[in-house]
């Protein structure tokens, strides 16, 4: 980036080097300013009389940074001059990125309650009043103009093409998915409020309320779901679902199971009351198959019979 001459004659002598470098240590400290990377001629017919020594940056937050040290070397009896003391950036120092007006950093919707965007004067959107509109063949226009009636100012033919444009590929034109898998189109949607003027044969302002576009413009060539025509189709109608695999809602069955000499069945019922009465009976049953045994079991014998 630098020469250690700077394309000059003369050598720099290593005094004027170290006057340069005490100049940046009294700006910046002796801990900020590095080595000497070299010098550039400034001077008109480049004979060395204005030049610049640049030394590396040690500033944390500043990699890339030097300082820049311009000195008028002395000429015969005169000791060297030092003009100015600066930090520049480098090619490889992170710098901001160039400055952007004000006006051209605005993007839409950036407007807040209060703020102003006043309109540039020569804005090709924008014409006098007198001079266009929407109906070039208004007789009354020059009477109009005298009088001062009217906005005085109207959209220009550019301005109008531009508004379209916008429009078109906007989220409201034709080329949306919206659009692309609507019922039917805007032109003949009865939701569809017609606008005034050439403009009219592309563009309307939507009014149903349920759709995304309510209250906007779109394009004639655009649509949605939320059509006046539209129908829904028997593949989009409530269909019936099928039985569920677990069955929570109807009475369980439960199988018939046989106790002793007796079949019990469960009740068909969830109750637990129930299935406890069903139990009991068990019981019931078990305990006079018992006594019915003890009995048969205490029978006398029979007595023998004499041959």
């Amino acid at each position: 980036m630098f020469t250690d001459n700077g394309g000059m004659d003369t050598p720099v002598s290593e005094a004027l080097v170290a006057l340069a470098r005490q100049s940046a240590v009294d700006v910046a400290g002796d801990e900020y300013v590095g080595d000497h990377l070299g010098l550039t001629d400034d001077s008109a017919d480049g004979n060395g009389s204005l030049v610049s020594l640049h030394f590396a940056c040690q500033q944390p937050g500043y990699q890339g940074w030097f300082w820049s040290v311009s000195v008028t070397p002395s000429s015969g009896a005169d000791a060297p001059t030092i003009n100015d003391v600066v930090l520049l950036p480098g090619d490889h120092a992170i710098v901001a990125p160039d400055w952007t007006p004000y006006r051209e950093r605005i993007r839409p919707g950036d407007l807040s309650p209060g703020d102003i965007l006043p309109p540039e004067e020569d804005d090709l959107r924008l014409v006098p009043a007198w001079s266009a509109g929407d109906d070039q063949d208004t007789v009354d226009r020059y009477f109009a103009r005298e009088v001062g009636l009217g906005r005085t100012w109207v959209l220009s033919l550019a301005g109008r093409s531009l508004a379209a444009d916008r429009w078109m590929d906007g989220d409201f034109g034709p080329a949306v998915p919206m659009a692309d898998q609507a019922p039917g189109r805007c032109a003949s949607c009865g939701f569809m409020l017609s606008m005034a003027g050439s403009i009219s044969d592309h563009f309307g302002v939507c009014a149903n309320g349920m759709a995304n576009a309510d209250g906007r413009v779109v394009a004639l060539g655009h649509g949605c779901g939320a059509h006046s025509q539209a129908k829904l189709s028997r593949a989009a109608a409530p269909q019936e679902l099928p039985p569920p695999v677990f069955d929570t809602v109807s009475i369980d069955e439960v199988e018939a199971f046989q106790l002793g000499r007796l079949a019990v069945s469960a009740p068909s019922g969830p109750s637990v009351g129930g299935v406890a009465d069903g139990v009991a009976a068990d019981e019931a049953v078990l305990d006079t198959d018992e006594a019915e045994s003890e009995a048969g079991d205490s029978s006398p014998e029979p007595p023998a019979v004499a041959g």
